[in-house]
């Protein structure tokens, strides 16, 4: 039944993913198109949506999967399907947060606790770092690196918002919502500009 499986992939999702939401995001996208419960472009595009709307990253994306693949039941299979993928990705994290939060105080100093979290850092700076790399592949290059990509003027839009971002986010230290309110209107911006200079493909 889909309902469990998206229950029990979220589950596994949630269980087996160290570093929060953008570490979890190669499980995600890996668990999700292998299914193919959501199409890959579909999936980027909300990756956005979910990082500029209120929530964690994780649950806005289960919850967002879990209605799409409900909704060929209906309103309130869309509904229920939410339900379950998002129980599915917060149980593991409920459950191991009570266990750690009676027993990390005693066992803190433990050179096997140490060793583990030592171990789980890099890992979670890669997981986080491939996940950045499949995103940023899927925005500057949708069809892949070639020539035509950098004839396109998208190209250059897409990466002079990034680099406009990045640069007020890292140097000028400007709030995360004035960036992502400022990032929404070049975008729009761009969508409206950009058939009368004669560029039919939309920026992704």
């Amino acid at each position: 039944m889909v309902f469990l499986t998206l229950f029990l992939t979220f589950f596994k999702i949630g269980a087996f993913t160290f570093g929060g939401g953008y570490a979890m995001l190669p499980f995600i996208q890996q668990e999700v198109l292998g299914h193919n419960w959501v199409a890959e472009s579909d999936l980027i595009n909300f990756i956005a949506i979910s990082e500029s709307t209120p929530g964690p990253f994780a649950i806005n994306m289960a919850t967002y999967v879990g209605s799409q693949v409900g909704n060929d039941y209906g309103w309130l299979g869309s509904i229920f399907g939410s339900f379950c993928a998002t129980m599915g990705v917060v149980l593991p994290s409920f459950l191991v947060i009570l266990v750690v939060a009676k027993f990390y105080e005693k066992y803190k100093q433990s050179t096997l606790v140490k060793g583990c979290m030592s171990g789980l850092k890099p890992a979670v700076v890669g997981l986080i770092a491939a996940a950045i790399l499949s995103v940023v592949g899927e925005v500057l290059f949708p069809a892949g690196v070639a020539l035509s990509v950098f004839q396109s003027p998208n190209f250059y839009v897409a990466l002079g918002i990034f680099a406009l971002t990045c640069t007020l986010a890292f140097w000028k230290k400007v709030h995360p919502i004035i960036l992502i309110v400022l990032s929404a209107g070049l975008g729009i911006a761009w969508g409206y500009l950009a058939p009368t200079l004669g560029t039919a493909i939309p920026l992704k």
